[in-house]
């Protein structure tokens, strides 16, 4: 059994980044699917959404950003990368792949 060397401090660092981009995405993610688009559809309001959708999107591109980052410093192979990177479209997922994505790192620091 290979016992895994704890993380750098760049990758420790990048890691945080991510962690905090990944909440950032998912929290806006879950405001825009959960409040903006019933409010649009079934109460004719489309205010969040018009606010909501353009910041998701902006803060969706800084995801990618630090998923890359990320997947850079820790050596990843491109399909994990892909993966953790499309995680920010699905309401949820992203708050899952924060988790399988932090628990490696974490349980060797």
């Amino acid at each position: 059994m290979t016992v895994a060397a704890p993380p750098t401090p760049e990758i420790a660092r990048a890691l945080r980044r991510y962690r905090v981009g990944a909440w950032i995405v998912g929290v806006g993610l879950l405001v825009l699917v959960l409040v903006g688009m019933p409010l649009k559809y079934l109460a004719g309001d489309p205010t969040v959404v018009a606010i909501v959708g353009p910041v998701h999107g902006f803060l969706y591109m800084g995801y990618l950003l630090l998923t890359a980052d990320l997947a850079y410093r820790d050596r990843w192979p491109v399909g994990r990368a892909v993966l953790v990177a499309l995680a920010g479209t699905i309401p949820f997922v992203s708050f899952v792949a924060e988790r399988k994505v932090t628990r490696p790192l974490r349980d060797v620091a």
